[in-house]
């Protein structure tokens, strides 16, 4: 999948398919995050439920193939994180959206599904799993900045427990803060006096459907590898996304650009753990872009 070969992909995936019904443990049996849910199962005409068990990012990603289920199957119910249960109830061909919990779903369906797997299950191509325009769309009303001059630019430099190699230190946070940016910070578990100590403005959110309407208000998202560039990518955003050394699969190893995002423009690290290049780079592109803003246009001739 990360190299776009997605003949390949299912073949492989076929074979392991084929190891866990022959071998595996049953269905829905041991910690959720391991369950095999999908066994190859026909997904056609049937009562489909989809699982979200992995992180928000995830599902925000792989919500782009629900209204392909939804074409091929006879009903589709999402069993989804409750924060995003809005955002995905809005998805075309979802007619069910259930808040997930540790428990089993209230709710009957003939087949269930990882979000994850919909990819292998309906034998998606290149074609399909590129992303041709946003597949997400917030409810509410527009968020308006605060009163601000230059470019509006979103920052986030924080990360959760899982693999704290994407995280950027603060005082290189800071070395982005060029002349006329206005930077905001999206980091919602930060308190006021962090975020002043970077010299940013919080406009942060545990809302997603309120963060996902500050994200189409900035004019430029800059983020490390968090759920908030999935989410401003399927926005159709424009957004900034550093990469640590050894991103994961759904990342290029090299280059500055994802079929998944087409808006989205990748800073990979050099050397594992050395922040210094990447945000280089990211601050020379801010001053080109500011340039750019700048100059003025030439007149008619």
């Amino acid at each position: 999948m990360r190299a776009q070969d997605f003949a390949r992909a299912w073949t492989i995936a076929d074979r392991d398919l084929l190891t866990v019904r022959s071998t595996g443990p049953a269905k829905h049996e041991g910690p959720r995050h391991l369950q095999k849910i999908w066994r190859g199962e026909d997904l056609g005409g049937r009562v489909v439920l989809v699982r979200c068990y992995h992180g928000l990012g995830d599902t925000i990603q792989f919500a782009r193939f629900l209204p392909a289920l939804a074409r091929v199957a006879r009903d589709v119910i999402v069993w989804c994180q409750p924060a995003l249960c809005g955002l995905i109830a809005r998805v075309p061909g979802v007619r069910h959206v259930l808040p997930l919990h540790d428990g089993t779903p209230d709710v009957a369906f003939e087949v269930d599904i990882e979000i994850m797997e919909l990819a292998h299950a309906l034998r998606v191509d290149g074609e399909d799993a590129g992303m041709r325009a946003s597949y997400l769309a917030p409810a509410g009303p527009p968020v308006a900045l605060p009163a601000h001059d230059g470019l509006a630019v979103g920052l986030v430099w924080r990360v959760g427990n899982w693999d704290k190699r994407r995280e950027l230190p603060a005082d290189l946070v800071r070395t982005l803060l060029i002349p006329r940016i206005a930077a905001f910070s999206l980091q919602a578990d930060l308190g006021a006096a962090e975020v002043a100590e970077i010299g940013a403005r919080d406009i942060s959110s545990a809302d997603i459907d309120v963060l996902a309407n500050t994200l189409i208000a900035l004019d430029l998202v800059i983020t490390v590898d968090t759920m908030v560039g999935h989410l401003a990518g399927a926005l159709g955003c424009e957004t900034w996304i550093m990469l640590h050394a050894d991103p994961d699969w759904r990342w290029p190893a090299a280059g500055m650009r994802t079929y998944w995002y087409p808006r989205t423009r990748l800073f990979h690290q050099q050397s594992p753990g050395d922040w210094t290049g990447v945000v280089a780079q990211v601050r020379q592109a801010l001053c080109d872009r500011v340039a750019a803003i700048s100059s003025p246009r030439p007149g008619p001739v």
